[in-house]
């Protein structure tokens, strides 16, 4: 799999990443949580992602039993901070030492590559954020730093408040159907030697066309679940349906599934360093890799845009009072 990478580090991280939000904290089976981590593994990937906040730690325990069983330089792993767990939340000095420490602990790890800010936290000054980063990549618990849905003003700031170590990643909400993050945050890390690492290509699935306009959602999906997030809900309505079900013929005609279309437009950009992906069987794990290295050209691109040209898309605005990976919307017009 082609690797790129990552800001201005030394890390060279796979098109696709494996993410555990929603599959590996509980969602899926035990078996289902090796079956595609090891799938992940041996097709190729390096990069994972997880977070102390997915299940409280348990995505986390997961991956640290699971992974402990290969080489620890053959994989690039990231973990996040900053929602409530255990033991406490934010981004304060004393909450970044100790979720570290945690995480490491979980993880079965002295390190890991990259340690993420999962949201920005307002209550705290950001020279304390920034000098405790600083300090837990002198102490080589962490390689590098990144940041999930930081606003431009956020970025800035946290950029002029580094000291000993500066961010080269950015975790922002990325698909066909969500492009926000194109205006404003592209432009200014690519400026300042930071890469994206977009969550929910796939728009929580929607994007692999399997939820059809007019019908049940299927048995087994994320959208036919009680615990069904908001994220997802926003993308299950006719209009956005339908639109996703005009990607198809264009995926047919170019011999890819559609998640690998989905994919592919992503990796369409050079700013983005990798797509994290979820999984819960490891055929999904397969069909996703290989998105890495489709060129899309440009009649292709420019009929995706006319399939989905009447589906409402507004930015988004991190809201942290939301559960970890969901962003609230604003109303669309009409």
């Amino acid at each position: 799999m082609r690797r790129r990478r990552l800001g201005a580090s030394d890390l060279e991280v796979t098109e696709i990443a494996l993410g555990s939000w929603l599959t590996y904290e509980g969602g899926i089976e035990r078996d289902a949580t090796v079956a595609c981590t090891r799938t992940a593994f041996e097709s190729g990937i390096n990069f994972f992602d997880t977070a102390n906040a997915y299940g409280d730690g348990a995505s986390e325990r997961a991956w640290g039993e699971i992974l402990s069983g290969y080489p620890r330089e053959e994989y690039i792993l990231a973990t996040k901070v900053y929602y409530p767990v255990t033991g406490g939340q934010g981004l304060s000095g004393e909450q970044i030492h100790k979720q570290i420490d945690a995480s490491l602990g979980r993880l079965q790890t002295d390190y890991v590559d990259l340690y993420q800010c999962h949201r920005f936290d307002a209550t705290v000054p950001i020279e304390e954020t920034m000098e405790a980063l600083g300090e837990v990549v002198a102490a080589g618990k962490a390689r590098w730093i990144g940041f999930s849905e930081w606003l431009p003003d956020q970025i800035e700031a946290g950029l002029e408040a580094a000291t000993s170590a500066t961010f080269v990643s950015s975790q922002p909400q990325y698909s066909m159907l969500w492009r926000a993050p194109e205006e404003e945050i592209f432009p200014l890390c690519t400026a300042n030697g930071i890469s994206q690492v977009v969550w929910s290509p796939l728009a929580e699935g929607v994007l692999s066309g399997k939820y059809l306009p007019g019908s049940d959602h299927p048995a087994d999906s994320r959208g036919a679940s009680s615990a069904m997030n908001e994220f997802i809900a926003d993308w299950l309505n006719e209009p956005v349906l339908e639109a996703v079900q005009r990607l198809r013929p264009i995926a047919n005609e170019a011999g890819l599934a559609m998640s690998q279309l989905a994919l592919a437009w992503i990796l369409r950009r050079d700013e983005v360093a990798s797509a994290i992906v979820g999984a819960s069987r490891p055929e999904q794990v397969v069909e996703n890799i290989a998105a890495a290295g489709i060129e899309l050209s440009a009649d292709l691109l420019a009929a995706i845009d006319e399939a989905l040209g009447d589906v409402p898309v507004v930015g988004t605005t991190p809201d942290s009072e939301a559960e970890p990976g969901i962003m609230r919307r604003s109303d669309v017009a009409g």
